[in-house]
């Protein structure tokens, strides 16, 4: 159970962001402190991330540093995994204090039946051959065999093999993802909300059966982000303030 207000953002992709886009969110984090009661990331919010015993990759400090002082500051992070940031373990969970889990997360939030999902792998046809590749990439033994290489080599590797979903933005504009979540606000009648990220799409809008669609949107392409209150939800871009500018919102 989260409270709210709950700011939900997804796809900055930090380590491949500029440095303004880096530092942009890192004020954004700053100024969620006395205004948010929950945070949820919503994956990539770096582009490539793992964690060796004792190194971890050097770009990602500056937002790591802004988490902790959240999560000192009394809020609740809950890290949903990306395809770019799902070898997340210790560092995140027991350092950093989030909420980090692989897989879709449901619950509650302010009363909300929510359900976050990032979104990789769920359009039928185009994510096929991703599908096949994913429980590789993400079994132990193939995590541990990565954690054997020198995180210089592993980094640029891993870094290389990422540049085809360089483009991000998802090529069917999203219309993919909307339509599987289509499908499972159908199918499952006792959710309020689902959130997906991933595509780089923003959206909100709630669908025939009363069920809400939102997706944050990339931060990397604009710093776009969802804020869920007990009155309902927004689309919100950020202005230099944890208000926001609104893109759109719909009541409960």
């Amino acid at each position: 159970m989260l409270n709210a207000p709950c700011y939900i953002v997804s796809d900055a992709h930090l380590g491949v962001a500029s440095p303004q886009i880096e530092r942009s969110f890192v004020s954004f984090l700053r100024g969620l402190a006395g205004e948010a009661k929950s945070l949820i990331i919503n994956g990539d919010l770096f582009d490539f991330w793992f964690e060796w015993k004792s190194v971890i990759p050097r770009h990602s400090f500056r937002a790591l540093a802004a988490l902790a002082e959240l999560k000192d500051a009394g809020v609740d992070i809950l890290w949903v995994a990306g395809n770019h940031d799902c070898w997340g373990g210790e560092v995140l969970r027991e350092d950093i204090g989030v909420n980090y889990v692989v897989g879709p997360w449901e619950g509650g939030i302010a009363g909300w039946r929510v359900r976050i999902e990032h979104g990789d792998g769920l359009r039928d046809r185009e994510d096929r051959g991703y599908r096949m590749i994913r429980p590789i990439m993400r079994h132990p033994v193939a995590i541990k065999a990565f954690r054997m290489i020198h995180p210089d080599w592993a980094s640029k590797l891993a870094q290389g093999s990422s540049n085809a979903s360089r483009t991000y933005r998802a090529r069917d504009e999203g219309r993919g993802l909307r339509a599987y979540a289509k499908q499972q606000l159908e199918t499952a009648k006792d959710l309020d909300l689902l959130v997906y990220g991933h595509s780089h799409v923003a959206a909100l809008e709630r669908m025939g059966n009363g069920g809400i669609f939102g997706n944050a949107g990339s931060w990397l392409d604009a710093s776009t982000y969802l804020k869920l209150t007990d009155e309902g939800i927004e689309l919100c871009e950020w202005d230099g303030s944890a208000q926001g500018k609104r893109l759109n919102s719909i009541n409960r």
